[in-house]
Formats: structure tokens, C-alpha cells, sequence
């Protein structure tokens, strides 16, 4: 007598819950790059969040930070802004900085390049949707649907290739930059595993344009060292061109290939601005005797010119931003706007955002239809995009200045200041922020520094869902303006 057996159940009869989260991630990535890059980043924020708020990441103490401030510290630490409500010298643990370290790094190379660059290792290839979703940080034009101009930054082709200059050219920079800073603290008296831990530590916070300082009294003890301040300096610029341009030089080095629009914009406007800051900061504070005024004259210029460089997002200072006269607050406060390079770890509009709004204007005034920059004509697509950012970007300093106007019941000029350098990312403050700060107005700054370092590009794709074609045009009737 035979016994019949029951077939067992397939497997592959319905998917794993593995295989669906899968498809899910994937379906995300191809669909909207920009909602993927928010979910990872915020992800990213709770998770770092998480770990601060854990007894071992604070110094001598059994309890954990408190949520308000782990939240700050996270979001300013991932979005490389350099903002603190806590001591950062004394706060943290061993272990709560090797996490703020992390996240810095993380944070100034970008989440999606990160991602990237580890899929890279592992996989030893990229496919398609690896090299969309790099290229998604590379050019955030890329969010939108439709055509692209792959001459605006780098070609899709050469994702592999800037991923790996990428990497490299952070590791160099950092260490190179370390090597500079490290004898300089020992002669400052630091022993020497700490002038080696805390100058890495400075030499990542200069590069990712962050802006926190790991030893007592920040840098104000280097006012007058310009071996110091110039090596943050040029950190802190080669941070702010971006990788792209950073991509371009070494191509120019290279093969002599001409640089695009994008790298040449980016360099020239960023050049002007911090000219024009140089002289507009040591002309307004050059009598403060709180600021420039109470330093040696020799020593003036050399402040003005550090302090214009942090304003593209730097964050370093060696005198009190609280100190400074109001008419220097607005000049910093529209420094600071503008901020850095696109795809860089600076924050703000950007430069070339900037630049194009004057290339229209130019254009305008000449009464040519075409804006021209270098040789080469910018379509009107960018222009578009550039009056879309600046919109988004005032929109939220705007919005958030009155929430942190109303509730703190500062003085506006202070107010504002901090509230772009939370935009901005960039790290400067009037003294706002800090430990007496309401937690309300640490969370609308906190949610103010994830706008600005998200990006109003990618942040306005997400919402919008950019990837929805219209098939129709309406009848066109031109409305007065002026």
C-alpha cells in the first residue's frame, strides 16, 4: 500500500517581505532620487541621534543627553553646519566623537555618493540606478524631469571615475591638511596623541565646512597665526567648490581639457564674493574695538580675510560674531546665503545660483535674448531653477526667523544671523545658540539646518513630485511686472 505524499509549498509562490522591501528601494531610487535622498538622510540624522542620547557618548556623566540637544548636535553634525548648544570641547565622550566624526564625513561627502562609493566596494560595479542616484548629488538639476545638460557638471558615464576622485581627494585633503595642523598644536603644548586626534578632528571640520572645534577657547588663541588660519582657509575653500570642480581641475591638470561654465562660474563668483566681503568686513569692524579694532593693525586684514572665507560655510571664528557692528551682521547674513559651491559640502543657494541671476539681469540690461558666460550660452531652464532656490531658500529663512523671533524674543539682526547660518549650514553665531536656548526654537533650527543642507532643489522635487509630465499648454497672455 503506497502513501501518498503532499507537495510542500513553493517558495516562490509569493515574495519574501526582504524581496518586497527590495523592490520597494529599488522602485524609490528610479522614481524619485529626491525622496530617496531625504529618507536616507533623515534616517541617517535618527540614527546619529540616537546614539547621542546614550550615556557612553557623554563625559562624565551617567545620564544621556538630553533629546533636544542629541537632535541639534545630530542634524548640525550630518548637515555639516557646526552650530552647537553644547560645549564641544567638553560634552562628549570619547565615543560621542568618533559619532559626531562619522557623521561629519558622512554628511560632507554626501549620503547618495557615500552610498555609492560602498556599493562600489562591494559590488566592484555600478549599474544604471547606482550611477542615476550618484549622479543625483553630482547635479541636482538631475532631480527634475526632462533633459539634462550633462556638460553643467559631470557626464554620466564619468560617475565611476569622480567616485573615485571623490574618495581620494577627501582622504588626501583631510590628511594632508591633518600633517599641516598637527606640529602647530604641538608646539601650541599639546601632547602628542591629542594634537593627532584633534587635528584630524579640526582639519574633517574645516574640509566638511563644519565647523566645530574639539579643544577649549576654539581657535581664538590663533588670531594672529597665519600658518593656521591660512591651512583652514584653503580647507575650507577646497570644501566649498565642490567635488565637481574639484573633478574639473584635476582633468584640467591632467589632460588640459577646458574647464565648463559650471567649475569656471563657481571659481570666478566665489573669488568676487570673498573679495568683496575681505574689504566690506575690514572697513565696518576695522574700529570695533571688540573685533577687528582691538587687534594689532597688522592683524586686522588677516581676520577680515579668515572671516569672509568662513562665511561660505566654514563656520570658524577667532572674534566674538556677536560683537560685530549690524551693518557687518548683513554683510555676513548675504555672504552666508549665497554660501558655496553646488555638490559641495558647503551650504546656502550656491554661487553659480547667484551667478545666474546676474547673468539674467546682465542680459536684460544689454537687451540680448541669451544669457552668456564664458563662450557659452545658459539656457533658460537654469535660470528658472536658480529663481525657484532663491524663492524656497528666503521662504524658510523667512519662516523660520519669525517662529524663532517669537519665541526667543531676541533682537532681530541676532535672530536672523543664526537663522541663515542654520540655513546656510554654515556654522557662525551671534551666541543664540546655546545652552539657555528654548528646545522649540532648537527644533525649528534643527528643522531649518535639514532644509538647507537637503536642499531646496531636492527638497521642492520631493514635495512636488517633479517626475509628472503636463501634455498641455495653455494660451499665453503676458502679465505686467516692474
Amino acid at each position: 500500500m503506497s502513501t501518498a505524499t503532499r507537495p510542500g509549498p513553493r517558495r516562490d509562490q509569493s515574495p519574501s517581505a526582504l524581496r518586497r522591501a527590495r523592490s520597494a528601494v529599488v522602485a524609490l531610487t528610479t522614481s524619485s532620487p529626491a525622496r530617496f535622498a531625504i529618507l536616507v538622510f533623515t534616517a541617517l540624522i535618527l540614527i546619529t541621534t540616537l546614539l547621542l542620547t546614550l550615556p557612553v557618548a557623554r563625559a562624565g556623566e551617567r545620564s544621556g543627553t538630553p533629546l533636544a540637544d542629541a537632535v541639534f548636535t545630530a542634524v548640525s553634525a550630518i548637515c555639516v553646519t557646526g552650530l552647537s548648544t553644547v560645549d564641544m570641547a567638553s560634552y562628549w565622550s570619547p565615543f560621542g566623537n568618533v559619532v559626531i566624526v562619522v557623521a561629519m564625513q558622512v554628511g560632507g561627502i554626501g549620503v547618495l555618493t557615500m552610498a555609492s562609493i560602498l556599493g562600489l566596494i562591494v559590488a566592484r560595479r555600478m549599474g544604471l540606478r547606482a550611477k542615476l542616484l550618484a549622479a543625483s548629488d553630482t547635479n541636482p538639476s538631475r532631480v527634475h524631469a526632462g533633459p539634462v545638460s550633462e556638460s553643467q557638471a559631470v557626464r554620466l558615464g564619468e560617475i565611476g571615475t569622480l567616485l573615485a576622485t571623490v574618495a581620494m581627494s577627501a582622504i588626501i585633503i583631510e590628511l594632508v591638511i591633518t600633517a599641516l595642523i598637527v606640529p602647530r598644536l604641538l608646539l601650541e603644548g599639546f601632547d602628542p596623541w591629542t594634537a593627532v586626534w584633534q587635528g584630524f578632528y579640526l582639519a574633517l571640520s574645516a574640509f566638511t565646512n563644519t565647523g566645530f572645534v574639539p579643544f577649549d577657547g576654539g581657535i581664538a588663541r590663533f588670531e594672529s597665526d597665519p600658518w593656521m588660519l591660512g591651512v583652514l582657509s584653503i580647507a575650507v575653500f577646497l570644501g566649498a567648490i565642490g567635488f565637481p570642480v574639484i573633478f574639473a581641475l584635476a582633468r584640467w591638470v591632467k589632460r588640459r581639457q577646458r574647464l565648463g561654465v559650471h567649475a569656471q562660474l563657481t571659481l570666478a563668483t566665489t573669488g568676487i564674493l570673498l573679495a568683496i566681503g575681505w574689504v566690506a568686513i575690514g572697513a565696518l569692524e576695522w574700529s570695533n574695538q571688540a573685533t577687528l579694532g582691538g587687534q594689532e593693525p597688522l592683524n586686522r586684514p588677516l581676520t577680515a580675510f579668515f572671516t569672509s572665507m568662513m562665511s561660505r560655510s566654514g563656520g570658524l571664528s577667532t572674534v566674538d560674531i556677536g560683537e560685530m557692528n549690524g551693518s557687518t551682521l548683513m554683510v555676513l547674513d548675504m555672504l552666508m546665503f549665497v554660501g558655496g559651491g553646488s555638490a559641495s559640502t558647503a551650504g546656502g543657494i550656491k554661487v553659480t545660483t547667484l551667478a545666474v541671476l546676474f547673468l539674467a539681469a546682465y542680459a536684460e540690461a544689454r537687451g540680448v535674448p541669451d544669457m552668456e558666460a564664458f563662450g557659452r550660452r545658459v539656457p533658460v531652464d537654469v535660470l528658472r531653477l536658480a529663481v525657484s532656490i532663491v524663492l524656497w531658500g528666503a521662504t524658510i529663512v523667512a519662516t523660520a526667523t519669525i517662529i524663532v523671533l517669537h519665541i526667543t524674543k531676541e533682537p532681530l539682526d541676532r535672530v536672523l544671523f543664526d537663522v541663515i547660518s542654520a540655513f546656510a549650514t554654515c556654522g557662525l553665531s551671534t551666541g543664540l545658540t546655546g545652552p539657555d536656548l528654548e528646545e522649540p526654537a532648537k527644533y525649528v533650527l534643527a528643522a531649518t539646518m535639514w532644509a538647507g543642507r537637503v536642499g531646496t532643489v531636492t527638497l521642492a522635487a520631493a514635495l512636488a513630485a517633479s517626475e509628472r509630465r503636463q501634455l498641455f499648454r495653455r494660451p499665453e497672455e503676458r502679465p505686467i511686472v516692474g
